[in-house]
């Protein structure tokens, strides 16, 4: 298999990790990344502008989540994915699991929607960029996309339909293909952890225990996944059956790492969201008491006075009887 791709060669040299951290850029993904960051920056400054207010800590979420996929994407560990498993399932479950938890929490589309000019009065019957993102977000392709009847079998066909048939090595003989992998892999985290964890409105958000349920459905088969790789007694991916004899490795040592790679990341992600969600589910109980004390304020606390008149009827029936 030719790996000359993306800055490839035969002769790399033994992995470690100072070479894998050298600049390596990949043009799309460079390009993709500032692009996004210039894009949240656009969209900060402008509330910011107005006098809006904007957390903090949703734009280190987000620039964080852009940061590991340059990580991964635009140093030498690109080139080393290309012929090591290993490096390869590093990537992936960075960019996969890592990254769209971190751009979810934040939470870019609610600041596009409080940041994008709205249709200018006087100009009936047009759209302005705001009303265009919320018919998209309200759409029927939306509703199908971030439903787990969908997101769930999508992110487990990503790693069996991938790994496990010739699609992954026809899209690993060439760079395109390669990207093509990547972005797919980006998109399907973001796709499944939307629902589950992400800040924006979109338009299937279940209760939180159905998102925890929505969460462990797809972990055991990355679990599973992992352990096929680490168990395997062969070389499973024809892509990396041969790899260069400058790395001196062995391909299966090498596949194993994968899977254990694989099965670790599995917990890392669950965690994250696991804490994400808790916080979500307090700090929307808390909004909701506060709700409860304005009403009980406004009417004099009418429910718990009819409550009480409820109880005093039932002890009056009682004393009777």
């Amino acid at each position: 298999m030719d790996h000359s791709g993306h800055g490839m060669n035969m002769d790399l040299p033994p992995f470690t990790l100072g070479r894998g951290l050298e600049l390596s850029p990949d043009p799309f993904f460079l390009v993709g990344c500032l692009a996004a960051l210039a894009l949240y920056g656009w969209g900060v400054a402008r509330l910011r502008g107005r006098g809006d207010d904007w957390p903090a800590g949703r734009t280190v979420f987000f620039v964080t989540g852009v940061l590991t996929v340059l990580l991964v994407m635009c140093t030498k560990l690109n080139d080393y994915g290309m012929v090591m498993f290993s490096v390869h399932m590093v990537q992936h479950m960075i960019v996969s699991m890592l990254s769209p938890i971190l751009l979810l929490l934040g939470a870019p589309v609610t600041l596009a929607l409080r940041a994008l000019p709205v249709s200018g009065r006087g100009r009936k019957g047009r759209k302005g960029p705001r009303e265009l993102l919320l018919a998209l977000l309200h759409s029927r392709y939306m509703k199908i996309i971030t439903h787990p009847a969908f997101t769930i079998p999508l992110f487990i066909a990503s790693l069996y339909g991938f790994y496990f048939t010739p699609l992954f090595d026809m899209l690993m003989g060439n760079p395109v293909g390669h990207v093509v992998m990547m972005v797919h892999f980006l998109a399907v985290g973001l796709v499944f952890f939307w629902p589950i964890m992400g800040v924006d409105p979109g338009p299937h958000r279940p209760g939180y225990v159905m998102r925890m349920l929505e969460l462990f459905a797809g972990m055991p088969f990355h679990a599973f996944f992992g352990i096929a790789l680490m168990m395997a007694s062969q070389p499973m991916v024809e892509a990396y059956k041969n790899p260069p004899a400058s790395l001196g490795i062995d391909a299966l040592a090498d596949q194993n790492a994968a899977g254990g790679i694989a099965w670790a990341f599995s917990e890392i992600p669950s965690v994250l969201v696991l804490i994400a969600l808790v916080f979500q589910w307090y700090r929307s109980e808390q909004r909701v008491a506060r709700r409860s004390d304005r009403a009980a304020d406004r009417d004099g606390d009418k429910e718990l006075a009819e409550y009480n008149a409820y109880l005093a009827s039932l002890r009056a029936r009682g004393s009777q009887s």
